[in-house]
Formats: structure tokens, sequence, C-alpha cells
């Protein structure tokens, strides 16, 4: 069982620039001992006789092929746009 003192749990507080109350504190320690222990639980796990993995299987870049199609019916496709201008969408500037 993981043991975590008040100062430790306030050196880390620090390090990770974490202000917690006086009234927090022990909330915050019952918290970090139950995810040490689950860390030391999950250490413990036997993985003897199992392949390393990466992922769940071999397949690779799973998307669709990307195609560009001409769409005929530019007045339907613009007939939902707030704005339009040039036969285009037009939206507000996202970079300055």
């Amino acid at each position: 069982m993981a043991d975590v003192s008040k100062e430790e749990l306030l050196h880390i507080a620090n390090l990770a620039n974490i202000n917690i109350k006086e009234d927090e504190l022990e909330d915050y320690l019952n918290n970090l001992k139950d995810i040490l222990n689950f860390a030391e639980i999950v250490n413990k796990a036997d993985t003897e006789g199992l392949e390393q993995t990466i992922g769940e299987n071999d397949k690779c870049n799973v998307f669709r092929k990307d195609e560009v199609e001409v769409f005929e019916d530019k007045k339907a496709l613009l007939q939902n746009a707030k704005e339009q201008e040039r036969n285009m969408f037009k939206i507000p500037k996202v970079i300055n």
C-alpha cells in the first residue's frame, strides 16, 4: 500500500503549480494513494508468456482515398450558408 505524507503531497502540488486548500488536503491524499495503489496492482500483473504489442491489429491507414469530386449544383450547396461571396461560403476571419 502506498503511503504519501502531507509534506510529499504539498511538494508535488507545488511542482505542479496546484494550490491545495487545507480542507481539500485529505481528499487529495486519499485520491493520490488510490492512484498509486492501482499503479502497484498493474505493475504486479503477470505478463509471463504474453507477446509485446503496440496496437490491436496490423491494419494501417484504413481511411478512404481522398478524391476530388465536382459538385454541379452550387446553388443547392450554398442555400444554407449564412453568408456567401462569389459562389463560396463566407466565414469570419480566423487568423490575424
